[in-house]
């Protein structure tokens, strides 16, 4: 089985205390250099508008992308983002095995990036997927990686087995062909949701928190087969429904 997840806005600048061997460059690197080079160019007032953030953050990503190009700033994808899920999937212990296996059975979803695999090493930043810039003809980073990525993910997914365990935020299905993804590849979505008052809510920081948790459970147990999801528990989270691959808990 191969795993989809979303990057973080949250970046983790502080380079990994353990040694992490076999990092790489990411496929689309090229790309990401493009895309950074051109929001390089803008002050902090426009990159502010641009990603439609607070003055602070604005500020901080102009920095980051002016020093774009240095070596030194850059981090196993893994490590480098510290969002929930990648709280909860705990990467720093990982090990060497695990990383690699996990590099061979993870997508992360970047807006920057496009796709990226664990041990690739990237660049601290913050892009929005509804952000039109003049070096991709002004096409959203939904539009301009749609043609790029769908390919990328099936061939993975189907050297993974050929079934995907999409464990990303929906939006991030806006970066493929999602009807070939779904054609081409057995596509398992498992939710996480909370039973209240005799109706199933989403929450989503238990959701963020189920993805990270269930990734990690797949990669350590090298499950290879959506049934081997069934065995899946996390702080009451339990399969609800196997059809669905809904985890429920009251």
């Amino acid at each position: 089985m191969h795993i989809l997840l979303a990057c973080a806005k949250l970046m983790n600048d502080v380079m990994p205390s353990r040694h992490v061997a076999d990092t790489m460059q990411p496929r689309f690197k090229r790309n990401a250099d493009m895309i950074a080079a051109e929001l390089a160019r803008y002050s902090v007032d426009e990159l502010q508008h641009i990603l439609g953030t607070n003055r602070a953050i604005a500020v901080e990503n102009h920095l980051r992308y002016r020093d774009f190009g240095i070596e030194a700033t850059r981090r196993p994808a893994a490590f480098l983002y510290d969002g929930m899920v990648f709280k909860k999937l705990m990467f720093e212990n990982f090990s060497d095995d695990d990383l690699a296996y996990a590099n061979s059975r993870l997508t992360i979803c970047s807006f920057l990036y496009g796709m990226l695999r664990p041990l690739d090493l990237i660049n601290p930043y913050r892009l929005e997927g509804n952000v039109e810039l003049p070096c991709t003809g002004g096409k959203t980073m939904f539009e301009y990686w749609r043609p790029l990525l769908t390919d990328t993910l099936i061939e993975a997914v189907k050297a993974s087995g050929g079934t995907l365990v999409n464990l990303a935020s929906a939006e991030m299905k806006g970066l493929f062909d999602w009807k070939r993804v779904m054609k081409e590849t057995h596509v398992v979505t498992p939710s996480f949701k909370v039973l209240k008052n005799g109706k199933e809510r989403n929450v989503t920081i238990y959701a963020k928190m189920c993805r990270g948790e269930m990734a990690r459970y797949i990669l350590k147990n090298h499950v290879n087969d959506p049934a081997g999801l069934a065995g899946f528990e996390y702080e009451g989270f339990r399969l609800h429904d196997p059809d669905t691959f809904t985890f429920l808990v009251q």
